[in-house]
Formats: structure tokens, C-alpha cells, sequence
């Protein structure tokens, strides 16, 4: 589990592939001592366990994660090659703040940057969610992007929009968002499962 409060910013050093699975090195401010083999961390909102790790000289660490040909297909991990920079989340432990909201790293879909505008001091972002999860997005509820927490101010369709405060702006990956890039999405839990109840409810 996360809450979509980004606690660092990664920088993707290597990307390999071999047998369908993407191996991603990034590198962190982490300290390597609070990160073991088999931690989770969220990249850019996807889930992805921790295989390696190494300490970089002058402080913070290195750590590899494989990604599989189903995140591959759903997220942007594919895309990404050495030099980009993304959105890091370690996973709750117990009696941790709860400062965004529930997010569980997996992400329903891609949505597609359709502008990128100022709105007095914080930046608007508008976003086409793809077909299958657009149900689950409500103005006032809370969306993750490149597993940032969000809430959206106006839905319209297959399209909503999102107000960016300038802190959110300055320590995240949004910033460098530009329209017709692409975001990875999570819908609201709560939603999915109202969703899910609902459909249930309809086939009985």
C-alpha cells in the first residue's frame, strides 16, 4: 500500500531486456540500509519489488527492479530509458501518516496529457482517461498519476482535470508532463469497488 505522497525522485540509470522483462536500475537519495531485497517501491505509481541494491558513492543508492510483460503493456515502464526521471514512493509501514490517499501501485491504465496550463499559482492539467476506467473518476475524488494524489476538479466524458499546487509541481515528475504524453492512472479503491458492487448487483 502507498498514499500517493512521492517521498523521492529517481533517475533511471539502465534499462535491460531479457526473456519479456524490462530490468530498470535507478538511482536515489534512499538510504541503502532502510532497503532490503523484496521491498516494494512505487515507480511512477506501479508496485515493483526491489532485486538489488547498491550504496553510490557520496550518499544515496542504486536499486534494480524487473518489470513484467503485464505492467509493460499497462504503464509507462516500458517507455522509459536511461536519463528519465520518476516519481518514487516507498510502501506504507504501520503508523505511517496517511497524507494522500489509499493507492495500491496498480495502475488501471494510460491517460493521455491533453494541456498543460496555468491557474494563478498552481498548474491545471487536463488528461483523457482511457474508456474502461473512466466510470471510476469523480470530481472530488482522488486520482493517482505517476502515483502522485490527485484530486479531480472536473470531469466531462472520458476527460478531467486536475489542479497542481506548486510544491506538488516542484518535487515531482509532473512538471516535465507536456500534451500528448502519456501518465499512468489508478483509479480510487473505493471507487472500483463500488463499481464492482454495483455491476454484481446488476448481473443477479
Amino acid at each position: 500500500m502507498f498514499t500517493g505522497i512521492v517521498t523521492a525522485i529517481g533517475e533511471v540509470t539502465a534499462v535491460e531486456r531479457r526473456d519479456g522483462l524490462v530490468r530498470l536500475t535507478i538511482a536515489s537519495s534512499y538510504d541503502p540500509a532502510g532497503v532490503e531485497i523484496g521491498a516494494s517501491i512505487a515507480h511512477d505509481g506501479c508496485c515493483l519489488t526491489v532485486v538489488e541494491t547498491q550504496s553510490r558513492a557520496g550518499g544515496g543508492m542504486r536499486h534494480v527492479v524487473e518489470v513484467a510483460p503485464e505492467s509493460l503493456a499497462l504503464t509507462t515502464m516500458g517507455a522509459l530509458k536511461a536519463g528519465d526521471r520518476v516519481n518514487l514512493e516507498r510502501s506504507l509501514k504501520l503508523g505511517d501518516e496517511l497524507g494522500g490517499h489509499i493507492v495500491q501501485g496498480h495502475v488501471d491504465g494510460l491517460g493521455e496529457v491533453l494541456a498543460v496550463r496555468q491557474d494563478g499559482e498552481g498548474t491545471r492539467l487536463s488528461i483523457r482517461a482511457p474508456h474502461e476506467i473512466a466510470h471510476l473518476i469523480a470530481q472530488k475524488g482522488s486520482i493517482a498519476i505517476d502515483g502522485v494524489s490527485l484530486t479531480v476538479n472536473e470531469v466531462e466524458g472520458d476527460v478531467f482535470g486536475v489542479l497542481i499546487i506548486p510544491h506538488t509541481w516542484a518535487v515531482t515528475t509532473l512538471s516535465r508532463l507536456r500534451p500528448g504524453d502519456k501518465v499512468n492512472l489508478e483509479a480510487d479503491m473505493m471507487a472500483r469497488y463500488a463499481a464492482r458492487l454495483v455491476e454484481a448487483r446488476r448481473n443477479t
